[in-house]
C-alpha cells in the first residue's frame, strides 16, 4: 500500500471516529463544507509559496493540500479509488480533448 492509499484508508477511517479522538474526525464531522473551506485555504497557501518560489514551503503545503483533499473526498464519499479510476479512464487522453469532451458547466 502506498503513502497515500495508507492516508486515504486512515482519513475514511477516521469518519466514524469519536471528534475528540484525531484532527481528521473532528474535521469531518464540521460536515462537507467546511472540509471544503479547509482544502480552499490550504491550496491557496500552495499557491502562495509557488508564487514566491519557496520550495521547502511549497512542499508542506502541497502536503497539507493533499491531506485536505483526501478529506473533502472522504466528506462526500469519494474515494481515493474513485479519483484513481477517473485518472486512469483519462490516461491517454490528450487534455484538450478531455477538456473539450466535458458537458458544459
Amino acid at each position: 500500500m502506498t503513502t497515500l492509499e495508507t492516508l486515504a484508508a486512515t482519513i475514511m477511517a477516521r469518519k466514524s471516529a469519536d471528534p475528540d479522538s484525531s484532527w481528521t474526525a473532528q474535521l469531518l464531522a464540521k460536515g462537507p463544507e467546511k472540509c471544503a473551506e479547509k482544502f480552499g485555504e490550504e491550496a491557496i497557501e500552495a499557491i502562495i509559496a509557488a508564487a514566491q518560489n519557496d520550495r521547502d514551503a511549497l512542499t508542506r503545503e502541497a502536503a497539507d493540500v493533499v491531506y485536505h483533499l483526501l478529506v473533502m473526498l472522504a466528506a462526500r464519499d469519494v474515494t481515493l479509488a474513485d479519483v484513481l479510476e477517473e485518472l486512469q479512464r483519462r490516461d491517454g487522453t490528450s487534455g484538450l480533448a478531455e477538456k473539450a469532451a466535458r458537458p458544459p458547466a
